[in-house]
């Protein structure tokens, strides 16, 4: 019953990792969205948590994608008096989105989903293993 259990426990982050690469994903998409009201906020960067969960079936914490905040960081101004969202100065405030993070952070939110579906892929061969064993 461990090795089922570890598969909960593992599905759960794979749950988490994929919420976060859900997130990482759209503020990547609205990097370069500004406001298109004069003097508006633009997209403002979400930043995903987590939480551990007991779980009584498992018998231990399981992972949960808790809530999601807004970065409060600062946006910066770029001048371009053109544009709709400029204020009275001539300038746009940009998203607080840095690309480069965004993407370093998805490949660290891949890297501990595809390190949760290789636990499950070895607990599969280690029941499999199991049921073999026990047949013969």
């Amino acid at each position: 019953m461990e090795l089922i259990g570890s598969i909960k426990i593992a599905a759960s982050g794979l749950r988490a990792q994929t919420g976060r690469m859900r997130i990482i994903a759209e503020n990547l998409a609205n990097a370069d969205s500004t406001a298109s009201t004069k003097g508006g906020d633009p997209y403002r960067r979400r930043i995903p948590s987590f939480q551990s969960v007991f779980d009584k079936e498992v018998g231990g914490l399981v992972v949960q994608q808790g809530r999601v905040k807004l970065d409060q960081t600062p946006f910066t101004l770029s001048y371009k008096p053109g544009h709709p969202g400029a204020n009275e100065a001539g300038y746009v405030k940009e998203p607080n989105v840095n690309s480069l993070v965004e993407l370093t952070d998805m490949r660290q939110a891949q890297r501990g989903y595809e390190s949760n579906l290789n636990l499950i892929k070895a607990s599969r061969r280690m029941l499999s293993a199991t049921i073999e064993i026990l047949r013969a």
